[in-house]
């Protein structure tokens, strides 16, 4: 999820730790190995490949490695398709151009693919895309948001996400569970700096909650279930008041972003280890134990460390050859001071929401077994 490089004045974020950083695995392109084999697909960015700023690298940290480890508690023969890649917008994820997949032109299409390959045998789709695109390229140096850009973005963004979602539903059977996630929200660091700052964080929650409403609605009209990823950090929750090392009373949402993020500690806005837990925990309530193939109930899943991969499968962490390559760097992007340009940036993913449940809808046809 790299869509911050700069909270604002005093919480600058390293550039060259958000380029450098590398993708997680590539596409899976084993057969299936038995009749209880299934699969899990993992998509997005980099909240899905567990880049990690104080090592500057994508590891098997990320909540899909988590969360994977809990599903093959319940379905022992399922194996992990990671094809998450860091810096991806719903475009690049479309079109490529930020990782290369062996044999396929973009993460659509290489997880178009594995469903095609793995037809009636794919359990689980998970996604996490479209915090990039939203405030990628938008704000300037000087921390000024372009509000043309912006509300585009969210346009663009909206559409994309619709074309992203209906296509894996359309790919996938009654056997597959699709999720998809809000993000939670960065600029809640910024309470830190003071009056400025704290100010700073309240008026950025109605624009994440905005352009997580337009999320939502997107995924929903796609036949995707919604892990309420903001909902699991209390992205908005600034009554209740709890104890923060080092700056005191502070709001439980600000507290839960220095706890479950680098934000507060290396300017950084992914998630830390202990957050990536919190987000598999989020996708893993809305993952039923029944319709599945080769699912059984069990009790609260356990991570499952003896897992080991089959060539191009992941267990959770950087694994097998065909590994993706990142193409490109991140433009600079971050927070301002210009609120009600970014609430209509917010606004406009919920309006473009709107217009993409058509397109969605078309995507969704009757051809599942």
């Amino acid at each position: 999820m790299r869509f911050l490089q700069r909270f604002g004045p005093g919480l600058a974020i390293s550039a060259a730790a958000i380029a450098l950083s590398t993708p997680g695995p590539a596409i899976a392109d084993e057969a299936a190995n038995g009749k209880d084999t299934t699969y899990y697909i993992s998509l997005g960015d980099s909240l899905t490949t567990g880049y990690q700023p104080d090592v500057d690298k994508d590891t098997d940290l990320a909540y899909t490695d988590d969360l994977y480890a809990q599903l093959k508690q319940r379905t022992p023969g399922l194996k992990h398709i990671r094809l998450g890649c860091t810096a991806e917008t719903t475009e690049s994820l479309i079109k490529g151009g930020k990782c290369d997949y062996p044999n396929a032109k973009s993460q659509l299409d290489a997880a178009l693919q594995a469903l095609a390959q793995h037809r009636g045998k794919v359990a689980y789709v998970t996604l996490s895309v479209g915090a990039n695109d939203i405030l990628l390229n938008c704000v300037g140096p000087a921390g000024t948001p372009d509000g043309a850009c912006l509300n585009s973005r969210s346009q663009t963004m909206a559409k994309n996400l619709a074309q992203i979602a209906g296509a894996l539903r359309e790919a996938g059977t009654k056997n597959t569970q699709f999720v998809g996630s809000t993000y939670y929200n960065p600029f809640l660091a910024t309470w830190l700096l003071g009056a400025a700052g704290q100010q700073a964080a309240k008026e950025s929650a109605p624009l994440v909650g905005a352009a997580n409403t337009g999320i939502t609605q997107v995924y929903k009209s796609t036949g995707f279930k919604v892990a309420d990823v903001a909902g699991a950090f209390s992205s908005d929750d600034f009554t209740t008041q709890v104890n923060v090392p080092g700056a005191g009373e502070a709001p439980l949402s600000v507290a839960k972003i220095c706890q479950l993020t680098w934000a507060c500690t290396m300017k950084d806005p992914h998630p830390n280890a202990e957050g990536h837990k919190v987000i598999a925990g989020a996708f893993a309530a809305q993952l039923a134990d029944t319709d599945v193939p080769g699912a059984s109930p069990s009790p609260t899943p356990t991570p499952d460390d003896s897992a080991t991969p089959e060539p191009g499968t992941s267990t959770g962490g950087d694994t097998g050859a065909n590994q993706p390559t990142t193409n490109g760097d991140l433009a600079e992007t971050g927070a301002s001071s210009s609120t009600p340009v970014l609430a209509g940036a917010g606004l406009a993913v919920v309006a473009a929401g709107s217009s993409a449940v058509y397109f969605a809808r078309r995507r969704r046809t009757t051809n599942e077994s």
